[in-house]
């Protein structure tokens, strides 16, 4: 008997071949979905003991900035300038943690498909 070419089992690839790539489809909407509600929410951080406070947007730009009046000390600008600082970092740190969590809980279950 003259020993089949192609594919173990037959017609069962092509089959999971589909399913793969409904699979891959549904993720990347899924994926698109996150993107969307990330982008629509806002992170905010304090520096100098709450004296600026930031807000950034889930596309990482600043959205506000809010300076206490205590904080302006004219003869002390660069205080200022590094509570800016440090209150923009810390919300734009804020934002990526918040960019990565949401893109494992998807990409986490990509063991199933061998990567």
């Amino acid at each position: 008997m003259a020993k089949r070419g192609g594919f173990p089992g037959g017609m069962g690839m092509p089959g999971n071949m589909n399913n793969l790539m409904k699979q891959a489809q549904k993720m990347q909407k899924q994926m698109e979905e996150q993107q969307r509600e990330l982008e629509e929410k806002t992170f905010t951080a304090k520096a100098g003991g709450g004296a600026v406070e930031v807000t950034v947007s889930g596309k990482k730009e600043v959205v506000s900035i809010k300076i206490a009046e205590e904080a302006v000390d004219p003869d002390d600008v660069e205080m200022l300038e590094d509570m800016i600082v440090a209150g923009v970092n810390e919300a734009l740190r804020m934002a990526e943690q918040a960019a990565q969590s949401s893109m494992s809980k998807l990409t986490g279950g990509l063991g199933g498909f061998g990567f």
